[in-house]
């Protein structure tokens, strides 16, 4: 691997940022400052953690970077959820999006388990 690029779970992450800037796109107006913008920030935190993480030295900071990547994943599900309970995204929609989610959720963990292990 020669670059965070490389990583698929920063891959599924970018194409996840994507798609909750387009599903937020739709969400009403009065929202722009509330919830798209939540989403939207904890969308971009999750590559942008992975990536800077892999930048740092260290394994000790790069997995408090991923860890907090996973915070950041944790914190738009339940967004995503917030959105569905408010009617801004359809059923359909939602549980596309939270799959995505969890598939990037089971990447990062295995992930942070192989970090650590390497670690020991």
């Amino acid at each position: 691997m020669k670059t965070f690029r490389d990583l698929l779970v920063w891959q599924k992450s970018m194409n996840f940022v994507t798609e909750i800037y387009k599903v937020s796109k739709s969400f009403p107006k009065e929202e722009t400052f509330g919830l798209t913008s939540q989403l939207r920030r904890s969308a971009v935190s999750i590559p942008s953690n992975i990536s800077e993480g892999y930048g740092r030295e260290g394994v000790k900071d790069y997995l408090r970077f991923l860890n907090i990547a996973m915070a950041s994943l944790f914190e738009l599900q339940t967004q995503v959820e917030i959105a569905f309970n408010l009617e801004y995204i359809n059923k359909g929609k939602f549980e596309n999006l939270y799959e995505l989610s969890r598939e990037i959720e089971r990447m990062l963990s295995s992930f942070i388990r192989t970090i650590k292990s390497k670690r020991n």
